[in-house]
């Protein structure tokens, strides 16, 4: 696993196309907002607010986390660092690279989490106990 650190983590701004007719906004992922192309799209929706999701690392995958619908807190941690960001904006979106542990929570009522993946899911790709992702790093 490469050496990534929570540095290697960051908020990337969606084109959002602004309608001038105020019918609403439209934003727009293509290849030139994401550094791979995408292999995997899903998405998380009716999640208890006393619920977590995520818990684990990829070894080779990225993912690309958007709050399409209301919002949620991200977790990251790379063994020292640890970071949490809010996602509740739909045409803002968070990069977590390969060897990043992440945990969701903080769901709001009608949250909606898009990610979008590197690769297709792969179970050998997941590091689930943080023991081993420790060890990993």
């Amino acid at each position: 696993m490469k050496t990534t650190t929570i540095k290697n983590v960051s908020i990337l701004d969606i084109p959002k196309i602004i309608d001038s007719q105020r019918r609403g906004n439209l934003c727009v992922i293509e290849n030139k907002v994401l550094p791979y192309k995408v292999e995997r799209v899903y998405y998380l929706f009716d999640v208890p607010s006393d619920a977590s999701r995520g818990g684990h690392s990829h070894i080779a995958c990225h993912e690309f986390l958007v709050a399409i619908s209301g919002s949620f807190d991200v977790i990251v941690k790379d063994g020292k660092n640890t970071k949490t960001v809010t996602l509740n904006k739909p045409d803002k979106g968070l990069l977590i690279v390969d060897g990043i542990w992440r945990e969701l929570d903080n769901f709001s009522s009608g949250a909606v989490c898009l990610v979008l993946a590197s690769e297709k899911y792969n179970e050998e790709d997941y590091i689930r106990e943080y023991a081993s992702f420790l060890e990993s790093k």
